[in-house]
């Protein structure tokens, strides 16, 4: 299995490598659609574009951004001109918080073949790399899919076993706090779970931390122990950032939520818990209705 991560040196020697597929996953909360305007404006030459609410996510499902079928991703896939055979780098501008989405799911369908540039495309740009806004015209491959079930939950298998498994939350600490949320229709954590911000995995310039300082991070959080290890966020997209922090620090990578908060607090008798402190796994309950999301 390769390392998780490439860096914009080692990417810049292989742009003209036909085995290689780069993809850009640039979006961004306030305003999904500037990710693609952002790529057609430039981009990394050679590279495709992918978007999180549209090729990454279902239209339906637990959540705000459901896991696509992955018979229709593995199609998808190969539409855009990704094969078996092809190497795959994912980037974005956001410290690998939407890359790192791409880079669970193709190994969720058995696609081992995949590394997050580290640093993303501000990365690229500081090093004065070239950018082009050119489409590459690339030709349907086959993609076949061996979709895993050993690396996520769902919902109702995490409310039964909470207090038997290190529940790691990704977002925000307000959010995890119950401050406010500008997303979902409920604030607050799931009971048990600890505050992991993923924005503390990068350094200042968008770059993962060390993997030595990542791993002694994530044994404080209780990663390592032999307990299972679980990861959330509002709609399973930056937890997979987390999950990717966990593997760069050589630590067995945790389980993903893939509905995460976003289908935890729409759900009917799913309790809830508030402020810094993880919380019992007994709490209070939500009625929200799922379409209130």
């Amino acid at each position: 299995m390769p390392t998780p991560l490439i860096s914009v040196a080692e990417l810049a020697t292989q742009l003209d490598d036909e085995g290689l597929r780069i993809v850009d996953t640039r979006w961004y909360l306030s305003d999904p659609a500037e990710g693609r305007v952002e790529y057609l404006r430039h981009h990394i030459p050679g590279a495709i574009f992918l978007h999180l609410d549209h090729d990454l996510s279902a239209p339906d499902g637990p959540g705000r951004h459901p896991l696509p079928d992955a018979r229709l991703f593995a199609r998808r896939l190969g539409s855009a001109g990704i094969g078996n055979r092809h190497r795959v780098v994912v980037y974005d501008d956001s410290g690998g918080s939407v890359a790192a989405r791409l880079w669970w799911m193709l190994r969720h369908v058995g696609h081992d073949q995949v590394r997050v540039l580290d640093g993303g495309y501000s990365a690229w740009r500081t090093a004065e790399l070239p950018t082009t806004a050119e489409i590459p015209a690339r030709p349907p491959a086959t993609f076949v899919g061996r979709e895993r079930t050993d690396d996520l939950i769902n919902g109702e298998e995490l409310n039964r076993r909470l207090g038997s498994v290190v529940l790691l939350d990704a977002r925000a600490p307000e959010r995890y706090e119950g401050h406010k949320d500008p997303v979902d229709p409920v604030a607050g954590h799931i009971p048990t779970a600890i505050s992991a911000p993923y924005a503390e995995n990068n350094a200042v310039d968008g770059r993962f931390l060390p993997a030595k300082e990542l791993r002694r991070k994530f044994r404080t959080l209780g990663l390592g122990r032999g307990k299972p290890v679980v990861a959330y966020c509002g709609s399973g997209v930056t937890s997979c950032s987390t999950i990717l922090a966990a593997e760069i620090a050589g630590l067995p990578a945790p389980l993903l939520y893939p509905g995460s908060w976003s289908d935890w607090c729409t759900t009917r008798g799913r309790p809830v818990a508030s402020g810094p402190e993880p919380g019992a796994a007994q709490g209070e309950t939500t009625n929200a209705p799922r379409d209130e999301v």
